[in-house]
């Protein structure tokens, strides 16, 4: 019988990271694998590595980070944007690899039937420090800037065609939850997004003023409202198991090697998050 595996950040180009893509295999021919963005920073890297998990697993569920949505110099694919995820979406379709704008997949190796839904949802900004709340965009990004903390999503993320990021993650939503709305209602859910639905899993942050450039608060109760089992995230390299309403919450990130190396169990390449009742 099948197993659910998940993993994001795995930011392969990254030195030290590449090999542990070895680890990340699974254990019978079944299994699937869920992976939550930040595969790499170039398009081509994103690519192959989607292409070898595929060849491992049964299948393969991925949906964009902030990193696949850099625009550098050292990549040959200079799409922006939209078209940059457009260009993505149809490569990993080449390999036969599910993304956001594919049909959703059914996991019925449990005592329900559990629909996994792909989210690309972008940040606009609405998760506020104390200091921030109730002030614009412009005071809350100029006091993270004083905390030296600016995410990199400001020189390499744009949103072209979309005026800002926050319209793009705009429109994200209503995708989303157009397409949630529309799931079977004796279906549970498994929400997987690069960026967690909600708030609570950024309390650890060492530096709090980065929860700017990590989700919205206009899904803070999709969990609920979409019947989750589980929402599994990244983004935060925090990978740890929480629990809201009573829906558990799984990172899964593997990070940098300066962060896994910290950690007692170093580094963890996937996590088994559903196996058969």
């Amino acid at each position: 019988m099948p197993h659910l595996f998940a993993t994001s950040d795995l930011h392969v180009t990254h030195e030290g990271n590449g090999p542990i893509l070895d680890d990340v295999v699974p254990e019978t021919p079944g299994d699937w694998l869920l992976v939550a963005g930040d595969v790499a920073e170039r398009a081509e890297a994103t690519i192959g590595t989607l292409k070898t998990l595929r060849e491992r697993f049964a299948k393969v569920v991925w949906v964009p980070g902030n990193h696949e949505l850099w625009t550098t110099n050292n990549d040959e694919c200079q799409l922006r944007g939209q078209a940059r995820y457009e260009y993505l979406v149809e490569q990993c379709r080449a390999i036969d690899v599910l993304t956001p704008e594919d049909e959703f997949p059914v996991w019925r190796h449990g005592t329900r039937p559990l629909t996994i839904a792909p989210l690309f949802l972008l940040y606009d900004y609405s998760w506020r420090t104390p200091e921030a709340e109730g002030k614009s965009l412009e005071e809350a990004l100029s006091q993270a800037r004083a905390a030296g903390v600016v995410c990199t999503d400001e020189y390499f993320l744009h949103p072209d065609p979309y005026p800002s990021r926050q319209a793009w993650c705009e429109d994200r939503l209503k995708i989303s939850s157009g397409r949630l709305d529309a799931i079977p209602e004796d279906h549970g859910t498994i929400l997987m997004s690069h960026w967690p639905l909600h708030r609570h899993p950024t309390a650890p942050l060492y530096w709090p003023e980065f929860a700017l450039w990590c989700g919205t608060t206009k899904t803070e109760d999709w969990h609920v409202r979409y019947r989750a089992e589980i929402a599994v995230y990244g983004h935060l390299h925090i990978p740890r198991t929480t629990e809201a309403d009573g829906v558990r919450f799984e990172e899964v990130s593997l990070g940098y090697p300066r962060e896994w190396r910290k950690r007692a169990r170093g580094a963890v390449p996937m996590r088994r998050i559903l196996w058969p009742s």
